[in-house]
Formats: structure tokens, sequence, C-alpha cells
């Protein structure tokens, strides 16, 4: 009986284990996102969407230039990105920023007032 019991415990961690493997090492493929969902988004963090033509205004500006961030992986900002723009890659998911909000704090600095563009 002792021995049932010990394979019965061995399968059981076996397969936490492969499960806890899988969950953590599947890849994400995200659905794309829809203008509302843009919008929802921005509204839920209390943010807010500019037009092009808005960013370019503040690009321009050379004391009030906002901070922009490419949250692409690190190779695509190698390939190519805007001028004078900061790499923080992040995966466009709920758990990657979750994950990730305690180093993009100290990644983005102290200054609240700035802004900031994401790309």
């Amino acid at each position: 009986m002792k021995l049932i019991k010990k394979n019965f415990l061995a399968i059981t961690v076996i397969g936490i284990a492969i499960i806890g493997l899988w969950v953590t090492n599947r890849s994400v493929s995200p659905r794309q996102a829809s203008w509302d969902d843009v919008v929802s988004e921005a509204r839920a963090g209390n943010y807010k969407i500019i037009t092009t033509k808005n960013l370019w205004e503040k690009y321009l500006d050379k004391k009030n230039r906002p901070l922009i961030v490419d949250t692409r992986q690190e190779w695509e900002f190698r390939a190519g990105h805007v001028k004078g723009a900061v790499n923080f890659p992040m995966e466009p998911t709920w758990l990657s920023r979750w994950q990730k909000r305690a180093v993009l704090e100290k990644f983005l600095g102290p200054d609240k007032n700035r802004s900031i563009v994401f790309y």
C-alpha cells in the first residue's frame, strides 16, 4: 500500500510540474486590438490618446520633448526606431505589464509630469 501511495504522489508531482512548465512556457499570441480596445484601455489607465500631428508637434519641441518608449523586442529596436526613442521590450499583455511594473517605474524615472509615448 505504501508503494502505491508513493507512486501516486510521484505521478501527481510530475503532472503538476508538467502543467506548470506548459503554462509558463507556452507562446502567447495576442489578438489584434481594435480601436475600441485601445480607447477603452486608455480610459481605464487614465491615458491620453493624441494624434500623430500632436505627437509631431511635441517631438519638435526640444524643451518639452516626450519620452518615446519603443516596446518591441530588442532586435526589432536595433533594426530601426524613432530617433531618440528608448527600448523597453514588453509583450502587449496585462500579465507582462503586471510583471514588469516595478522595472518600468524605475526605467521611466521619478518625473511624473513629463509626457511619455509608448509604441
